[in-house]
């Protein structure tokens, strides 16, 4: 009997990759949630709407449940305070308790902005303290996650980037609009410290913890960290950007200051010492990874 995983945000950048790779093991049988971008197979649900996650559960009956979908913007998160909240705790509480009623586990996605950035790097079981309404809305919910079942499971990501359908969709592949724009000056930001990490490599982890989660389900739960390993700023991913594609550098220059907005962490370099230990894990270096995600874009 196939083992069924349910996928909240499942037309997101991470939620695509991790849908992806459920369905290429035919050992799988995925339903994947969205709302606003929601076509093809996936199904349109808002999942801030009790009755409409009350069917979801009762019709799929989910083993596993990977919940990524989230307000994941900082700025707008702390232009929409309710709206974040909706999304980001009232809808992973209902979904923890109806995945507690049904037996299913739940995976929720959060990220390295529940930390300062002042003395990573961040093991498992170090003590959140973040610095903007994003980073306390994930913690949040990571707590709510929890509360509800102690034998759930949280995983915290970095920045990611992955196969996109337009630049603006991620945070490092915004930043090739101004690479490509090689007649003016491109400022990047050379300050804040990152760990560019690619989506696939991610949700080869999410299905690794949940296969485990069904063969022992006593061996997993709790929190998780994964992340690349190249310590990079803003500016550092352009300079690759631009080499890996051919493109001049003479026109990106490094800004020292720190990003204006939403207060960022420094340095959240997350441990990932639980998953290693498993034997989990992917890592696909930057360079190998951001080429092919950009080329489409390049015109050529």
């Amino acid at each position: 009997m196939a083992k069924k995983v349910l996928i909240t945000g499942a037309s997101g950048l991470l939620g695509r990759a991790v849908y992806k790779e459920f369905s290429s093991d035919e050992s799988w049988e995925v339903l994947g949630l969205a709302f606003s971008r929601a076509s093809g197979n996936l199904r349109k649900v808002d999942i801030t709407s009790s009755e409409e996650l009350t069917k979801v559960f009762d019709e799929f009956k989910p083993q596993i449940v990977i919940h990524s979908a989230a307000e994941r913007k900082p700025d707008a998160v702390e232009k929409q305070p309710e709206a974040t909240r909706r999304l980001n705790i009232d809808a992973t509480k209902n979904i923890c308790e109806l995945a507690g009623r049904t037996g299913a586990w739940v995976l929720y996605i959060s990220t390295d902005y529940v930390f300062d950035g002042k003395n990573p790097p961040y093991n498992e079981d170090a003590s959140p303290n973040p610095l903007n309404k994003y980073g306390v809305s994930k913690r949040e919910g990571e707590v709510t996650a929890l509360e509800v079942s102690k034998e759930n499971g949280v995983l915290r990501v970095p920045i990611l980037y992955g196969h996109v359908h337009n630049l603006g969709e991620s945070a490092v592949t915004c930043l090739f609009e101004k690479v490509m724009d090689t007649k003016n000056q491109c400022v990047m930001n050379d300050y804040e410290r990152r760990y560019p990490t690619h989506c696939a490599d991610i949700a080869v982890v999410i299905r690794q913890l949940s296969d485990q989660k069904l063969k022992d389900a006593s061996s997993i739960g709790g929190i998780y960290h994964w992340s690349g390993d190249e310590n990079m700023t803003k500016y550092d991913m352009a300079v690759v950007m631009a080499t890996s594609l051919g493109i001049p550098t003479s026109h990106i220059e490094a800004d020292k200051n720190p990003s204006v907005g939403a207060p960022r962490p420094y340095n959240a370099h997350l441990g990932c010492e639980r998953v290693e230990s498993l034997g989990f894990g992917r890592r696909t270096p930057f360079k190998d990874g951001i080429e092919p995600v950009l080329s489409p874009f390049t015109g050529k």
